[in-house]
């Protein structure tokens, strides 16, 4: 992705593929930008839910040999999942893939203050577009729920009041532009001299 440098780039999971999106994430990730991923229950993981869900189970029986209680940790939060995928695709061992990973920052929801802040999607990564019609697919939340996150009510909670809250700031906006627009119309006939003075300079 040859994206332009920016202080800090927020993607909206909700639509994208799992790994696609770590692709892009941790190739800006490992070029220095700093990267937030919000509204991570709302990926998708291509396969039907079943099959995706007897890989998790797999993946979750992993153990220690010499002693199980000290890990692997396996976490079921859809956040930690897409960052255990990220993780496999830096090399995290390094000093590079260490900071790499820590400029990254992956989220339940939209927590300030991310939700004041303008968020992109990534084209080659959205399941809509490079998933075939008709394929199955997963969302993330409900894999998470089926394995024990139990914070699935919660981040819906918030999320609601978050819509609310937009809502209101995005007609309070439209309200402004709408008597901006109108003052200036009014205004247009004592401006027009001034216009043609500033014409003349070439303003």
């Amino acid at each position: 992705m040859n994206a332009p440098f920016a202080k800090v780039y927020v993607i909206d999971g909700k639509g994208h593929l799992l790994g696609r999106l770590a692709t892009v994430v941790a190739k800006l990730a490992l070029s220095g930008q700093k990267v937030v991923v919000v509204r991570c229950e709302e990926m998708n993981v291509s396969g039907s839910f079943f099959r995706n869900k007897i890989k998790m189970l797999n993946y979750l029986n992993k153990r220690c040999r010499s002693n199980p209680k000290r890990g692997p940790f396996h976490f079921r939060a859809p956040s930690r999942t897409f960052y255990r995928a990220l993780r496999g695709m830096i090399p995290h061992k390094t000093a590079r893939g260490e900071a790499a990973l820590g400029r990254v920052k992956v989220f339940e929801g939209v927590p300030p203050p991310y939700d004041k802040m303008k968020r992109m999607v990534i084209p080659r990564a959205l399941r809509v577009i490079n998933l075939k019609p008709g394929r199955k697919f997963t969302t993330l939340s409900r894999l998470s729920v089926e394995v024990g996150w139990k914070y699935q009510d919660v981040v819906a909670n918030l999320e609601k009041k978050r819509k609310v809250r937009a809502q209101a700031f995005y007609e309070r906006k439209k309200a402004i532009a709408n008597i901006r627009s109108k003052a200036i119309a009014a205004k247009e006939a004592e401006l027009a001299p001034i216009k043609e003075q500033l014409a003349q300079f070439g303003h």
